[in-house]
């Protein structure tokens, strides 16, 4: 199963960007151009992270991190903000807000996806396979058959 990313990002060539790296690397992704519509489609989406523009019209993302962050269902996906300011005093601020990263505009694409991939959850290893019980080829010996309830001995 595809892990899913939330893009809110109002600029058409950044989202774009965005979204078919992130496809490209076979994540699911739903993209938000407009802030205001963030909380409900992460609510519906059910995403595993949400990357975060900033500097938006409307609302700006540091207003939906602290609206996701007060939400029980919303609260616990990781964030990562992406935005031109490049100041530490803005760093600070978007992690008081509750971002989990922090990457400042222009950003690249090696870097973007390393980010992407730290605040993933871990997926739970799949189970070992267990192998097949060995029987002998046909005409060298017999099988040997159960004993008891389901048993070999």
């Amino acid at each position: 199963m595809a892990k899913r990313v939330l893009v809110v990002e109002d600029n058409e060539l950044n989202l774009k960007l965005f979204c078919d790296l992130l496809r490209a690397h076979q994540f699911e992704v739903e993209p938000v151009r407009d802030g205001r519509e963030a909380v409900a489609r992460a609510r519906d989406f059910d995403p595993q992270l949400v990357v975060m523009d900033i500097q938006m019209p409307h609302i700006t993302g540091l207003e939906i991190i602290q609206h996701m962050k007060l939400d029980p269902r919303l609260r616990t996906i990781p964030i990562m903000a992406v935005t031109a300011y490049a100041g530490r005093d803005d760093e600070d601020r978007i992690r008081a807000a509750g971002a989990n990263a922090y990457v400042s505009k222009p950003i690249g694409l090696v870097r973007f996806m390393e980010e992407v991939r730290a605040l993933m959850p871990a997926e739970s290893p799949a189970p070992e396979p267990v192998p097949a019980p060995e029987t002998p080829e046909a005409g060298t010996e017999e099988a040997p058959q159960p004993k008891g309830p389901g048993l070999l001995f």
